[in-house]
């Protein structure tokens, strides 16, 4: 028996307890943001290949059209979120400073921005291939932020069988209050988006997960779960980082998955509420994926909430619409734990962008980084049991080889525990990423 699940207390050993800050937008239902006079589309908006152009520069394009398609399976089309004319297909930079290719969309302001409506998707009728299909014709990533193909999620290995379908509402970010927003205002399309994902999966049972902080979600949602049970609701303790993939299979089913598996591997596939619902909404109408909610918070902000935002809308748009006030701040794309910082008032909202945060109160330490003091804090709350203090010794001697091989370097998913709790300000989940970056470039070397 999972002992965290004794007298109903759903959760997992270890994590933190940042504080929310989520009062700030939770109660502001979703409005949406108008149209920036310029879009910008990067090609590449998921883990896989980026798509490919297929328009030219002066082209007219209507809101929802392919302009750019998959290339592969590990790849998603790119749909126009408005309709205007391509500007040019150029390089631009993102939030890690980096160029990556973009098609530059110059809005028509005088347009209706109609969404383009395509052929009616009967997915009751659908062949499971077809449905996958399906998927990854709307473009359709992970927006938890992970932005990985949802239609590549679905295609589960022929040796695995799919008995639950794990639905993550917990939104366990500070800040974050998309998920939340999302579950209240459009129950009936997550449903539908739920069966989809059932069928795609062949899994007979599925269960939304729930922060229990958001007890009114389980009072919106229960009255449209079916009455055969096969989708339920279920809170889990308000805890960081609640929502990660082995964290939440812990909390609501007592299993773990292996070091190195896949959730698939124990029959279990795990989606954010986010993309159920975007599925429910676009798929029958086989459209494509186009705006999505963003939370748009932090400080010196006299519109804070949450929006319906085109994808590609720069930056510099939502701090101008949001009324901006400050003279400097931090802006970080996604929550404070696991989002990136991003250095450019051009760089636009992409898929898996969940929120944009203005931080200058509440920003990350600015203190001096100390020598590690062994104050065994990291181990303490890192929830899948790592020795963060021991990597990052190992990370500033340059032993990436040993950090892989013997210390599970890889089972880390960079959810921030260490570095936050750590007094000597080590910025452990950096020295991390520097490390798995290195050590996967060598397994390229020695491939080659």
């Amino acid at each position: 028996m999972n002992l965290f699940n004794l007298f109903g207390k759903k959760t997992f050993p270890k994590g933190i307890h940042p504080e929310g800050f989520k009062e700030e937008t939770h109660d502001h239902q979703a409005r949406r943001l108008p149209f920036a006079h310029q879009i910008i589309l990067p090609l590449s908006q998921n883990i896989g290949k980026p798509a490919i152009p297929i328009v030219h520069i002066g082209q007219q394009v209507q809101r929802g059209e392919v302009i750019a398609k998959a290339d592969g399976f590990m790849s998603v089309p790119l749909h126009a979120s408005v309709s205007g004319s391509i500007k040019k297909i150029d390089l631009v930079p993102n939030a890690r400073g980096n160029k990556e290719q973009a098609i530059i969309i110059n809005t028509a302001l005088s347009s209706a921005q109609t969404h383009i409506i395509g052929s009616s998707n009967d997915f009751a009728s659908m062949s499971r291939k077809d449905l996958i299909q399906a998927v990854q014709n709307t473009g359709m990533v992970g927006l938890g932020g992970a932005s990985f193909p949802t239609h590549v999620k679905m295609n589960i290995p022929d040796d695995c069988d799919i008995h639950t379908i794990l639905i993550n509402g917990c939104e366990c970010e500070p800040f974050l209050t998309t998920d939340h927003r999302i579950m209240l205002e459009q129950i009936e399309f997550l449903i539908h988006g739920i069966y989809i994902a059932m069928k795609a999966v062949n899994a007979p049972k599925a269960i939304i997960g729930v922060e229990d902080n958001k007890l009114n979600v389980l009072e919106a949602i229960q009255p449209h779960l079916p009455a055969d049970g096969s989708i339920s609701i279920e809170a889990v303790v308000t805890k960081y980082p609640q929502g990660a993939e082995k964290m939440l299979v812990y909390s609501l089913l007592g299993m773990e998955i292996p070091s190195g598996k896949l959730p698939s591997s124990i029959g279990v596939a795990i989606f954010n509420v986010a993309t159920l619902a975007a599925i429910g909404e676009l798929l029958p109408h086989s459209q494509g994926l186009i705006e999505r909610i963003v939370t748009i918070t932090g400080d010196d902000l006299n519109k804070p909430g949450n929006y319906m935002v085109p994808l590609g809308t720069p930056l510099s748009h939502i701090l101008e619409y949001a009324e901006f006030t400050g003279n400097e701040a931090e802006l970080v794309l996604g929550g404070p734990m696991m989002g990136m910082p991003a250095g450019f008032l051009d760089t636009p909202v992409k898929k898996g962008t969940g929120a944009v945060l203005v931080l200058n109160k509440r920003a990350t330490k600015h203190d001096d980084i100390l020598p590690c003091i062994k104050c065994t804090q990291c181990l303490q709350v890192c929830p899948i049991n790592l020795n963060p203090s021991e990597l990052g010794m190992l990370a500033t001697k340059r032993r990436y080889d040993v950090m892989e091989e013997n210390y599970h370097l890889n089972d880390c998913f960079e959810c921030g525990c260490c570095s936050y709790v750590c007094p000597s300000n080590i910025p452990l989940v950096q020295y991390f990423r520097i490390a798995k970056t290195l050590n996967h470039e060598r397994h390229i070397m020695e491939t080659n």
